[in-house]
């Protein structure tokens, strides 16, 4: 696709091409900032790339699902809220600048087919493909932890989204069939096989995540007090994923309400995480099923992050023959819901949530049947 949309915009065919796919968390929801443990998949949707060197110091960039295009000089990259959705590659090509990388100019071009405002990591696609198009075209080596470190640093102190490393990871590091649980304290990872018994279905609300970025914010600096909390009992915690239930509940005196329930959460998530590991491992996946929906509840109730739109989803998943777990997947307030379906109830799963969504809520809900995928840098 991208080598062809290259040649309609610029002329010619690109130089070179890159892709990066989404992701989907399956277990293991807001607690990657909290140090703790992650189990998402790559996705068989992607953001692909071309670019050709120009001999001047300017890019042009093509953005094909925006239908929107720009030119900044690599002298002075500067945050365009105008054109938000090339801070992504901006950042990118600062931070190889700031790192003493050379670059010359380039024509980009690049779109796909990750959901964008879903939750589903299309702009850690973006910048995860950006870093991996840029070392094609410019010659420059970088290890993986390298890439991955890069690409959120554009997040977080470009674009300025606080996300923690997960997304980056697994859409640079995902593997086809497989899971990748995260260690997100020390980044130790490894690929858990996934059955081909199953489908990865993403259900998109069509709720915008309006609140998800200041609710994110919120959560995180209550995770962060709350911890501070503790340690005055004596805990001696520096993140929530040093704690278990037990020591939670008995320093939970020292909490509010609202501190104890986020807590408990992030406590309580990372042991599911550690769980569906071993049970994906064991190939039991109506017990891993079990915890997606614990999950969930837990993410509603606890954590707060979840809205109607998103609990009906959940709902009609569970009444579908064939699904063994569903939850809510991203950072809340709307975007999408994650289920484990049966292969072969995976599209009649698909046809009868969205019609019982739409007669619930009157909204659309786009549903994709996914397979885990490899990250943008299975090939090198």
């Amino acid at each position: 696709m991208i080598k062809e949309a290259f040649r309609k915009i610029y002329g010619s065919a690109p130089d070179v091409v890159a892709r990066a796919p989404g992701r989907v968390n399956l277990i293991g929801e807001h607690t990657d900032y909290n140090d703790g443990f992650v189990l998402p998949a790559a996705i068989d949707r992607a953001i692909e790339f071309g670019a050709r060197r120009r001999k001047d110091n300017l890019v042009h960039a093509r953005s094909i699902d925006f239908k929107d295009e720009v030119e900044f000089s690599l002298d002075s990259i500067e945050k365009d809220d105008e054109h938000a959705w090339s801070n992504y590659l901006r950042g990118v090509l600062k931070f190889l600048q700031a790192d003493g990388h050379p670059l010359t100019g380039a024509d980009v071009a690049f779109g796909g087919n990750v959901p964008r405002e879903a939750g589903l990591s299309s702009s850690a696609a973006v910048e995860v493909g950006a870093v991996a198009l840029a070392m094609k075209l410019f010659n420059i080596e970088l290890g993986p932890l390298e890439v991955i470190r890069l690409a959120r640093r554009a997040e977080n102190e470009f674009v300025h989204v606080p996300c923690g490393i997960m997304d980056q990871f697994v859409c640079a590091l995902g593997k086809r069939d497989h899971a990748l649980f995260l260690d997100c304290r020390d980044l130790n990872y490894r690929h858990v096989p996934l059955s081909d018994r199953v489908k990865i279905v993403v259900c998109d609300s069509g709720v915008r995540r309006a609140l998800a970025a200041s609710e994110y914010e919120i959560r995180l600096q209550q995770c962060r007090q709350a911890v501070a909390q503790l340690g005055t009992t004596g805990l001696a915690v520096k993140s929530l994923r040093e704690i278990d239930l037990t020591d939670l509940e008995v320093a939970s005196h020292s909490l509010s309400e609202i501190l104890l329930k986020r807590a408990r959460h992030v406590v309580s998530e990372n042991g599911r995480v550690l769980k569906a590991v071993k049970h994906l491992e064991k190939g039991d996946l109506d017990s891993f099923g079990k915890l997606m929906i614990a999950s969930h509840a837990s993410l509603r109730d606890d954590y707060e992050v979840s809205c109607k739109e998103l609990d009906v989803l959940v709902e009609l998943a569970l009444k579908q023959p064939g699904v063994l777990g569903a939850r809510m997947t991203g950072a809340g307030f709307g975007g999408c819901t994650v289920n484990l379906v049966r292969a072969d109830a995976a599209h009649g799963f698909a046809d009868a949530v969205k019609e019982g969504y739409h007669k619930a809520t009157g909204l659309k809900a786009e549903v994709y049947v996914c397979e885990a995928s490899d990250g943008a840098l299975a090939d090198r």
